[in-house]
């Protein structure tokens, strides 16, 4: 089985000339109306920063295009930029030098975090600064009582959960990317993950922000209390704003307390067509102990055992299912829950009201590596998909009785020109992960499926983008999603920011 932590692993980059021409391309008229990166700005950098703290081919660093790579590139190889300049501050006050320079001179600069997102936008378009965060990882407080906890952005998510677990607390987000992610990249695209439906998402968690904004001031609204009713709610602005208004540098955010009981249930369905009941019987069931439902087709499964060799469940035991289902439940009282889940499996394996068994077979975790491997498996699809070839990425949101037919949809029409299209994702809050896999990225295919996958998005009224946010992907198609009303007011908000337009420029908001 795979490890539970699936960190997210970044391919050697080849600098190609015709792969960056490419990246660049879109957004080049914005990108052009900024200043480049000199000789004399690195330089000043190497007074806020130590020089170990900068990686620039310019002078006096005159450092190695490789060592900039696995910064200029996203972990798919997708997106690929030509920054010529690395920087990683330790403290909110270097952040906030760094950017009333880049005001004043006019450079473009591109936040970073643990750079795993998958819509480009933690990467440059063309030669912007590109300020990473990594090295701003203190954990700066932590209240036991309110389980309120502060910190840096740059703090990775698994070892911000690693931390809680002594103080019987977790991180309220959990993400297959937990051993590369950081948190300010996390809040920067308002992540969603698999906790969703227990615990919400960041817009509620989080409770204060501390942003640096683009002319170099500092924003403290770092608090650590759960009400405050003074007017604006300023930190919404910058909870999936994907560096376009600021430099989130600090985050207060709620952590529940830890679960006393777990269990990781799997099941095969016969069909998509039974998975609403289960969804239902699950609700119904467990109620306050349900924290996590999760769906793939059996071309995921397929997939992730042909990569791995795991099998969740034996072949006989599955058939010709053609639907998965993960539920996890967390609970305080281990027997309690115990007779909850075994209410829901009788009542999915004799039907209700003279149905049919609702499902095929499924398996129960029974120890914390048996829970740990269930989850394995269904964390493990996206790597699998990227072992198998370049991935397609689709994050969308559309009724849970759709997820099947807009799979389907796609794959009638790219099917024969790709190797593979899976479907999976988080029944809970609607949200369909559509992979497709291909040799290599190709403009045909993409214009196959874009604007193709949009159009029926819209039609449902659903999100062309449900955790992984805009970026450089989506920008062209935000009309999907937003109105004329809704965008003429998110540009309003941009200029208002950032009127010099030197924050993460190109992304989220259509030039």
């Amino acid at each position: 089985m795979l490890a539970r932590s699936i960190g997210r692993l970044r391919p050697n980059v080849v600098r190609s000339t015709c792969q960056r021409a490419l990246a660049a391309q879109p957004q080049s008229r914005k990108i052009s109306t900024l200043n480049k990166l000199e000789p004399k700005d690195v330089e000043h950098f190497a007074t806020i920063l130590p020089k170990t703290s900068i990686l620039s081919t310019l002078p006096p660093i005159h450092g190695s295009a490789d060592d900039l790579d696995p910064f200029n590139s996203d972990w798919m190889g997708k997106y690929v930029g030509q920054s010529q300049c690395v920087l990683k501050p330790r403290t909110a006050e270097e952040v906030s030098k760094i950017m009333k320079w880049c005001w004043e001179r006019r450079i473009p600069v591109v936040p970073q975090g643990g750079n795993t997102g998958l819509v480009g936008g933690s990467v440059p378009i063309g030669s912007e600064v590109i300020l990473n965060l990594s090295n701003m990882n203190k954990i700066r407080s932590f209240d036991p009582v309110s389980g309120i906890l502060v910190c840096d952005a740059g703090c990775i998510l698994e070892s911000l959960s690693e931390y809680l677990v002594p103080h019987k607390h977790i991180m309220p987000l959990d993400l297959g990317a937990k051993g590369s992610c950081q948190i300010g990249g996390n809040i920067s695209t308002n992540a969603g993950g698999l906790r969703l439906l227990r615990y919400g998402s960041l817009h509620g968690t989080v409770l204060g922000l501390e942003v640096v904004l683009p002319d170099g001031r500092i924003m403290d609204q770092l608090t650590t209390l759960r009400k405050d009713n003074t007017g604006y709610d300023l930190k919404q602005l910058f909870i999936g704003a994907e560096g376009t208004l600021g430099v989130v540098t600090a985050v207060s955010i709620l952590t529940p307390s830890a679960p006393l009981a777990q269990q990781a249930i799997f099941l095969a369905l016969p069909s998509f067509a039974t998975l609403p009941k289960v969804y239902r019987a699950a609700k119904k069931h467990l109620s306050e102990i349900i924290s996590a439902f999760e769906y793939f087709d059996r071309q995921s499964y397929n997939l992730v055992s042909g990569h791995t060799g795991a099998k969740a469940l034996e072949d006989s035991e599955i058939g010709d299912s053609q639907a998965f289902v993960l539920i996890e439940t967390s609970g305080g009282d281990a027997s309690h829950d115990e007779a909850k889940v075994n209410n829901l499996l009788e009542e999915l394996y004799e039907g209700a009201d003279g149905e049919e068994s609702l499902i095929n077979s499924g398996t129960l975790s029974q120890s914390p590596a048996q829970f740990a491997s269930l989850w394995a498996f269904r964390e493990g699809i996206a790597e699998a998909a990227g072992k198998s070839g370049k991935v397609y990425k689709y994050d969308i949101s559309v009724p849970v009785s759709e997820f099947v037919n807009t799979t389907n949809r796609v794959r009638e029409r790219v099917g024969h020109k790709v190797k593979e299209v899976v479907g999976y994702g988080h029944v809970g809050d609607g949200n369909l992960h559509i992979n497709v896999i291909a040799d290599a990225y190709t403009k045909e295919i993409e214009e196959l499926l874009e604007p193709f996958i949009y159009e029926h998005v819209a039609s449902h009224r659903g999100s062309i983008s449900a955790e992984h946010g805009i970026g450089k992907m989506k920008p062209q198609h935000l009309h999907y999603s937003k109105d004329a009303v809704s965008i003429d007011l998110m540009k309003k908000i941009k200029h208002l920011f950032d009127e010099r337009g030197i924050m993460n420029p190109g992304k989220v908001v259509p030039v």
